[in-house]
């Protein structure tokens, strides 16, 4: 049972985490919070962001608050998943006799770096999936246990960048959060910079150990969790899926794979840590609201609707925070609010301007022969239906039938006047022939 000492220790502890970490880390307030929420709730987390915004120090300065074995794993496309976990050796025995022997590979640790995982092979990716969900390890049979506690903290670049492979949908499903790792502004800019002059190495002291972390994470799992609010965490993941009971319209529209099981467990796990850092005994449906994006969004695939509209996994995620928030009626305190897509809107007629269009000079298209480029090309004739054009209209008509008039005694004269040629052209016979 979580008693007020195990709250106020708990308190404590996290409030000396932060202040070391915040030694070696300038800004990034959210990122630290999540990753530090993750370690205590038993999970891994993956931290994406460009190169040289400190992903890899803040792993470096957690591995130093917390005082436990520290093993870093820099992933490249020519690492082997023996490089990660190990293998087996031949070594001599002391009557020199040849055997196996297992070399434990830097995954046997507490605080596992996997840097740039994104830039090694799937292969060697799924190095790491035992370790992550079960915690073993199993090299040419045999299973080896992790000691605890176990953590992986991954730093990847962002897809788009050059000699990135995409980790597979198993290995994200194993992460806890998936974390956005932002640049600096500009005074933090400035105060890394000033930190950074005086050493490059992290300063950070011990304040937590292996058995101190265990202890607080049992703390928080005995913290309660009000049926409602466990329903609506769960909600929450199962309105991810398109086909669902609880399919949300966002769902529908711009989603092909939701959350899995694990989604639900990651949410309770680290709505629990939440509530105890805010010093509260349950969990509460703003906890939920502020976790589920973090945990939801690299557990999502995007349909093709949602990839040509340019929607995020993070528009979703906070799309369908909305819609659920209104069947259960919370309140923006409650961490809901309504949630619009910044789109562009396209210019459109109304109804009166197309009316006046109509009720104006009607336009007609009629194609005209270009005789250099032989193609047809629209052209725009313009037609009055006034009383001055049908009178127009007449008079063309009568000079048209005039000249057809005048034409006629032409050709008739034209006509005779051949007529006579060819009687000329024919032979004469005259009195003296007869005779």
């Amino acid at each position: 049972m979580v008693t007020e000492k195990n709250v106020l220790e708990f308190g404590k502890l996290c409030d000396d985490i932060f202040t070391q970490l915040r030694r070696d880390v300038i800004g990034q307030t959210e990122v630290v919070e999540g990753t530090v929420i993750a370690m205590i709730a038993g999970g891994n987390v993956l931290l994406e962001g460009v190169p040289g915004v400190g992903k890899t120090r803040l792993v470096r300065s957690l591995g130093r608050v917390f005082n436990m074995p520290f093993s870093r794993i820099q992933f490249t496309p020519d690492l082997m998943p023996a490089d990660v976990t190990g293998t087996n050796i031949i070594v001599k025995d002391e009557h020199g006799n040849s055997k196996f022997e297992f070399q434990p590979g830097p995954v046997f640790s507490n605080i596992i770096l996997a840097d740039e995982i994104n830039r090694a092979t799937p292969k060697t990716q799924s190095a790491l999936l035992e370790a992550m969900q079960e915690h073993t390890v199993t090299v040419m049979g045999v299973s080896r246990k992790m000691n605890e506690p176990f953590f992986v903290l991954a730093t990847q670049n962002p897809i788009e960048q050059d000699g990135t492979y995409p980790l597979p949908e198993a290995q994200m499903d194993r992460f806890m959060f998936k974390l956005i790792v932002p640049n600096p502004g500009l005074d933090e800019l400035m105060q890394i910079v000033n930190m950074t002059q005086a050493t490059m190495a992290e300063v950070a002291e011990p304040v937590c150990s292996g058995a101190q972390l265990l202890e607080m994470r049992k703390t928080a799992n005995g913290i309660p969790v009000a049926d409602d609010v466990m329903r609506y965490a769960m909600t929450l993941c199962a309105a991810t899926h398109p086909t669902g009971e609880c399919a949300s319209e966002a769902a529908k529209k711009y989603v092909r794979l939701g959350a899995s099981p694990r989604a639900g467990q990651a949410l309770i796990s680290a709505a629990k840590v939440k509530a105890l850092m805010k010093g509260r005994f349950n969990v509460a449906y703003s906890d939920v609201n502020e976790l589920a994006v973090s945990v939801l969004r690299h557990r999502m695939k995007m349909n093709f609707e949602a990839i040509s509209e340019r929607i995020s996994a993070d528009d979703v995620v906070k799309m369908i925070i909305a819609e659920v928030g209104k069947r259960y009626k919370l309140t923006p305190a409650q961490g809901v609010t309504e949630y619009v897509l910044s789109t562009e809107e396209t210019p459109t007629v109304s109804s009166a301007e197309s009316d006046a269009d109509e009720d104006g000079k009607k336009k007609k298209f009629k194609w005209r022969k270009d005789k250099k480029n032989k193609s047809a090309e629209p052209e725009e004739v313009k037609t009055d239906t006034s009383a001055e054009a049908e009178a127009a209209a007449e008079v063309r008509t009568d000079d048209a039938m005039q000249q057809a008039a005048e034409q006629e005694p032409a050709v008739e004269s034209a006509a005779e006047t051949e007529g006579q040629a060819a009687e000329e052209s024919k032979p004469k016979t005259g009195r003296k022939g007869k005779k």
